[in-house]
């Protein structure tokens, strides 16, 4: 029969040999009553398996370079606010601020009437769901008067290649029938319900408008 001091050596020789064999293997394992233990971290020839890890190693093979710079660029900030930038052309301002910011964009003022859309979206604040509806539709309406505009200076757009067809009917037909069927679908609706509103109009275009001697009104 064992004593509990063997027992308490046996258990510890083999707590050893389990630590030893944990390290053995490169793997790092939390033990009750140790702490957390970080994760041994793999290196690059246990990860070459991946396909495409490790692509942007070397500094030729990255999108940023030679634009990338170690050490960054150092820019000199002045203290204080920057200077104010003029006002050249109609800046929409969101009410929720006190002023405009002292930079701005000045690519795409508004006009048109994608402009008076945006005008009437900026009176509302950012946190109310009628600004971004707005301004989404202001950017649809965009475009159809950027097409106007092209044709208006004898130039046709190429509108199925801007809107990416052509790629859709090579790579992904599935998803652009599946486009086609739902737009073909709201259309569909449109013109049903506006001709069956039409149908209903007809309906009273030759009633007139009486009046019996007791002071009723009705429809013939």
């Amino acid at each position: 029969m064992e004593s509990r001091s063997d027992v308490t050596q046996h258990h510890h020789h083999h707590h050893g040999h389990d630590h030893d064999h944990d390290h053995e293997h490169g793997h790092v394992q939390q033990h009750p009553g140790q702490g957390h233990l970080a994760p041994r971290r793999p290196s690059r020839e246990e990860l070459s398996h991946i396909q495409g890890w490790g692509a942007d190693l070397d500094r030729k093979n990255r999108p940023a370079v030679p634009m990338e710079r170690t050490p960054p660029r150092f820019i000199d900030a002045k203290p204080g606010d920057p200077p104010q930038q003029q006002e050249r052309v109609e800046i929409l301002v969101s009410p929720e601020r006190p002023g405009i910011t002292p930079i701005f964009g000045t690519a795409q003022p508004p006009s048109g009437l994608s402009g008076m859309i945006r005008r009437l979206a900026f009176k509302s604040t950012e946190n109310d769901l009628r600004h971004w509806m707005l301004l989404l539709l202001a950017d649809r309406v965009n475009v159809v008067e950027g097409v106007v505009d092209d044709l208006a200076r004898g130039h046709v757009p190429n509108i199925l290649g801007e809107m990416g067809i052509k790629s859709e009917m090579k790579h992904n037909p599935a998803g652009l029938a599946k486009k086609v069927a739902i737009a073909a679908a709201v259309v569909g609706t449109a013109v049903y319900l506006m001709n069956r509103r039409d149908r209903e109009d007809s309906r009273y275009e030759g009633s007139r408008y009486e009046g019996d001697r007791y002071g009723k009104r009705y429809y013939r």
